[in-house]
């Protein structure tokens, strides 16, 4: 289902009918901001944040993190090779729903795997994306 085709304002929510389960994939694009410091993009459940993406322009690095009852995890923020994205590019991020962790893919180069730490997957009801970029498409 693509949720939107242009521009939105952000934050943007889209619903995501039937949660999450392995296999599934959602696909963000947008164009970062010429000035960007950070955007993200959160799975969420009712109360809680299955996983948080978050690059970072004012420290070179993509957060990865979990909020469970209003508590955040240990942050992940180890990147196999250098920030994948620049300020005032475009780009797409697809994220696969795996069995034992979520996949993401920037620009159809793989970038890390995120081991689930709330474990419910259908319970992740909602997508977020805020932050400093022009969102373009959402697809789940």
């Amino acid at each position: 289902m693509d949720c939107c085709k242009m521009s939105h304002q952000l934050p943007h929510h889209v619903s995501i009918p039937g949660g999450l389960y392995p296999f599934r994939v959602i696909t963000v694009s947008g164009i970062v901001l010429q000035n960007a410091k950070r955007f993200y993009i959160n799975f969420c459940t009712e109360s809680d944040i299955a996983f948080h993406f978050n690059p970072r322009f004012d420290e070179n690095t993509v957060v990865r993190n979990t909020e469970i009852q209003g508590v955040w995890g240990t942050e992940e923020r180890s990147l196999p090779f250098n920030m994948p994205f620049r300020q005032g590019h475009s780009f797409t991020v697809s994220i696969t729903c795996q069995a034992e962790c979520y996949s993401v893919r920037v620009d159809d180069q793989h970038l890390l795997d995120y081991a689930h730490r709330l474990k419910g997957l259908q319970a992740i009801g909602h997508l977020e994306v805020g932050g400093d970029l022009e969102l373009s498409k959402v697809s789940v």
